[in-house]
C-alpha cells in the first residue's frame, strides 16, 4: 500500500542514493579512475545501496531473498530502458533538448521505480 509515510521513506532514500551516487563517481575520478569505471562502480554500489535501504527502511523486508533480488534486478533493467526510450527515441521524436529529455526521466523513473516495487519487486505475495 503507498502510504504517505513510505512514500517519504522511498523519497528519502532515493534522494540519499542519488547524493552517494555522485560522491562516489566524484571520489573514483579524484582518485585517477577512468570516466566509464568511476561511473560503473559508483552506479553499482549505488544500485546495491538502493536495493538494501528499500527493502529495509521502505518496504520493511528481509534483503537476503533472491527472487526479491531478481525482481529488483529486473526492475532496475526497466529503468535502464525507459531512460534510453525517453532520452533516444521519445525526447529526439519530440524535438526536446537532452536535458529536457534527461528532466522527463528523472521525473518519470521515480514514479516507475515505486510503483514497480510496491505492485511487484517487494509485495508480500509476489509471483
Amino acid at each position: 500500500m503507498a502510504t504517505p509515510a513510505r512514500i517519504i521513506r522511498f523519497a528519502i532514500i532515493g534522494v540519499l542514493i542519488a547524493v552517494l551516487y555522485m560522491l562516489l563517481y566524484l571520489a573514483f575520478l579524484q582518485i585517477g579512475m577512468s570516466l566509464v569505471a568511476a561511473n560503473a562502480l559508483a552506479f553499482v554500489i549505488a544500485i546495491a545501496a538502493q536495493y538494501a535501504g528499500q527493502a529495509r527502511f521502505t518496504f520493511e523486508r528481509r534483503l537476503a531473498d533472491p527472487g526479491q533480488v531478481l525482481r529488483f534486478g529486473v526492475m532496475t533493467g526497466c529503468g535502464f530502458v525507459t531512460s534510453a526510450l525517453v532520452t533516444g527515441l521519445l525526447g529526439p521524436m519530440l524535438g526536446l533538448e537532452p536535458w529536457l529529455a534527461a528532466l522527463m526521466v528523472m521525473l518519470v523513473l521515480p514514479v516507475q521505480n515505486f510503483i514497480i516495487m510496491t505492485l511487484w519487486v517487494f509485495a508480500k505475495s509476489a509471483i
